[in-house]
């Protein structure tokens, strides 16, 4: 029971959809209409306010960082485990891509997974940012940047913690979501139309 409790609080804190609601406080359109419609950081910068946007980067990877956090440190003495971690990895990274507080409209999670990861391991976060950065510095993309790095963090889970753990599978789910996630992008960086980062509103629209 406790686990479940664990669980749900994790897809509710991750629900909470930040690109949304630092938008409305800077009195930003909503990031769901322009652009990408994704409503996540990348998306918002596009707006042209880079405050919004390093807000809701914040905030999307500090909810991510908070569910598993908390639950690594308070979850043991009601009996959560190895078991209830993987599922709060997943359900706090559900609850972004999919929020029940927003009509299950969500984010692509690529912070959300960060904030995850961080919690997880430090240097396993900073890895996983470390090739976000490399890539997205040399190509100007946060989507293929977001794909490269997806790819490499369940590589770099084994190799910290071994192949057997629970949570490998849930930061492997992860990674194959996000990846489903960016389908659209994908196609977009094929064609050569995927927007770089630093794009305006109305270039993104085009």
């Amino acid at each position: 029971m406790n686990t479940l409790l664990f669980t749900v609080a994790a897809y509710l804190i991750g629900s909470i959809s930040f690109a949304v609601v630092v938008s409305k406080l800077f009195r930003l359109s909503d990031p769901r209409t322009y652009g990408s419609k994704n409503p996540g950081a990348t998306n918002v910068l596009r707006s042209g306010n880079r405050k919004a946007a390093i807000l809701t980067l914040i905030g999307d990877g500090f909810k991510g960082w908070l569910a598993v956090w908390l639950t690594y440190h308070f979850g043991p003495r009601f009996g959560v485990e190895d078991t209830g971690i993987a599922l709060v990895v997943l359900a706090v990274f559900l609850g972004h891509l999919w929020p029940v507080f927003f009509r299950f409209v969500g984010g692509k999670g690529v912070a959300t997974a960060l904030g995850v990861l961080l919690a997880l391991n430090i240097w396993l976060g900073l890895a996983t940012m470390a090739t976000w950065l490399i890539i997205a510095f040399a190509f100007r993309y946060s989507s293929l940047a977001a794909l490269v790095a997806a790819i490499f963090a369940p590589f770099y889970y084994g190799l910290l913690f071994g192949s057997e753990s629970g949570i490998l599978l849930s930061v492997l789910a992860m990674s194959l979501l996000l990846v489903y996630r960016h389908q659209k992008n994908i196609a977009n960086l094929m064609a050569g139309k995927e927007s770089k980062i630093g794009a305006k509103k109305k270039q993104a629209e085009k």
